[in-house]
C-alpha cells in the first residue's frame, strides 16, 4: 500500500511547474488530489485525466487563493468531494520581477497577495476540518529567494520570506493538534517560469550551484511527499532546502 493511501490533498496553483509535479506524487502514493488552478483550465483538466490514467482520483477547481471567498469555495469543493482535507500544500505562486525603484506598488501587492496572503487564507479555510480530527500537514512552497534574497525580487522574496514566518508560526499554533505546518524552499527548478529567464542569466544560476545543476520539479515533490507521509510525523516548523547547496 502506498504511504499515503486514501488520504485528500489539496495543491494550489497545482496546473504546471511545480505545482504539476507535486500533485502527480501525491496521487502515486494514493492521494485522492484536488487540483486547484488560476486560469489555465486546460492544464489542469490534463493533470487530472494523468491522475485517473495512474488509477487515481483526482478533481480540478479554479479559484484565486487571494480572494477570501474563492479561498473558502476551493476547501469547499474539497470538502463536497471527498468529506476531508488532510493535506494543504500552498504552491500558488507568482513573479512581478523588477528593481525595487521601478516596482510598482501593484506588482508588490499581486506578488504579496498570490504568494504569501493565498497561503494564510487557505489555511484559515481548511484549519477548523483538520482541528475537528486532530491531524493534519500543511506544506508550504517558499523559496531559496525568501532565505537569502535577490536583486529584483523584493516582492517575491518579502512573500517567500513572509511563508517561513508563517509556517513557524502556525506551527506553534497547531502542533497540540497534532498538525504539522512545514516548508519547503527550492532553489533553480527547471521550469517554464525558470526557462523564461534567457540561457545566460540560467547559465549563471546554475555556477553559482554547489551541485552544478537546475533542480527538477521532481526534486521539490519529493520532500513534499516526505513531509505528508507518517515518517515525518515529529518533524513540524521547519524549512526543507531543495537547492543543490545554494542557500548554504
Amino acid at each position: 500500500m502506498s504511504t499515503l493511501e486514501g488520504q485528500v490533498a489539496v495543491v494550489t496553483g497545482g496546473s504546471r511547474g511545480i505545482g504539476r509535479a507535486i500533485a502527480l506524487a501525491l496521487a502515486s502514493e494514493g492521494c485522492r488530489v484536488v487540483v486547484n488552478y488560476h486560469s489555465n483550465a486546460t492544464a489542469a483538466d490534463e493533470i487530472v485525466e494523468e491522475i485517473e490514467t495512474m488509477g487515481g482520483e483526482a478533481l480540478a477547481v479554479q479559484a484565486d487563493v487571494s480572494i477570501a471567498e474563492q479561498a473558502r469555495l476551493l476547501i469547499d469543493r474539497a470538502l463536497e468531494a471527498y468529506g476531508t482535507v488532510d493535506i494543504l500544500v500552498n504552491n500558488a505562486g507568482i513573479t512581478r520581477d523588477g528593481l525595487l525603484m521601478r516596482m510598482s506598488e501593484a506588482d508588490w501587492d499581486a506578488v504579496l497577495d498570490t504568494n504569501l496572503k493565498g497561503a494564510y487564507l487557505c489555511i484559515k479555510a481548511v484549519q477548523r476540518t483538520m482541528l475537528r480530527k486532530r491531524a493534519g500537514r500543511i506544506i508550504q512552497i517558499s523559496s531559496v529567494s525568501g532565505l537569502r534574497g535577490n536583486a529584483g525580487q523584493a516582492n517575491y522574496a518579502a512573500a517567500k520570506a513572509g511563508l517561513v514566518g508563517l509556517t513557524k508560526a502556525v506551527a506553534r499554533e497547531l502542533a497540540s493538534r497534532n498538525i504539522t505546518v512545514n516548508a519547503v524552499a527550492p532553489g533553480f527548478v527547471d521550469t517554464e517560469m525558470t526557462q523564461a529567464l534567457g540561457l545566460d542569466l540560467v547559465t549563471q544560476a546554475t555556477a553559482q550551484i554547489p551541485l552544478q545543476r537546475l533542480g527538477a520539479p521532481e526534486d521539490v515533490a519529493a520532500a513534499v511527499v516526505f513531509l505528508a507521509s507518517p515518517q515525518a510525523a515529529y518533524i513540524t516548523g521547519h524549512v526543507l532546502c531543495v537547492d543543490g547547496g545554494l542557500a548554504m
